[in-house]
């Protein structure tokens, strides 16, 4: 249970709110402390302070605070958004955890991907003679195309964001 009323004779944050005198037998006293005032402010202007005193009456004292905890996050998500208060938040938090659970899959399947990959010997690229016998083209001839793997590029080596367009164009201009 919260703070009761009755701490340095204040009254609890409903009875305040309401301009009425806290009695001992407050039926909000106990869910509603003068420290928190916006908590009651919230639940009464979302569900009405005769509405929620017929639902604590209603339930099983033991059962009261959790009851007052939801009605108070309610009441502070339908201020927030008055359309869909708390299920908006569950939906919001719903769409990360399914795109947050696409990108862990993905990242999984790049895993196994490259787990998956069998390594190569290195390549010893001082020895370039070396390499022509491992790739069986001994002595000039064996039909193996050989090509230097070492020779740099002055460019990068990556395909055209242009649709597959190589010249760059537009696709069209031209007379056929």
């Amino acid at each position: 249970m919260a703070a009761s009323s009755n701490t340095y004779n204040s009254p609890c944050a409903a009875c305040k709110f309401l301009r009425r005198k806290c009695m001992p037998g407050c039926t909000f006293a106990p869910y509603f402390p003068p420290e928190e005032p916006t908590k009651f402010a919230n639940v009464h202007k979302v569900f009405g302070a005769s509405n929620v005193t017929k639902l604590l009456n209603e339930i099983l004292p033991h059962q009261r605070e959790d009851a007052v905890n939801s009605l108070a996050y309610e009441a502070e998500a339908r201020i927030r958004d008055p359309v869909y208060g708390c299920v908006g938040a569950i939906s919001f938090l719903q769409r990360q955890v399914e795109r947050l659970q696409k990108e862990l899959n993905a990242a999984n399947a790049d895993l196994i991907r490259y787990a998956t990959i069998v390594p190569q010997p290195p390549v010893n690229v001082q020895n370039p003679v070396g390499l022509a016998r491992r790739m069986g083209s001994e002595g000039g001839g064996g039909g193996a195309f050989y090509q230097t793997p070492c020779v740099p590029f002055g460019y990068p080596l990556q395909w055209p964001d242009n649709g597959g367009d190589v010249n760059g164009g537009g696709g069209g201009g031209g007379s056929i």
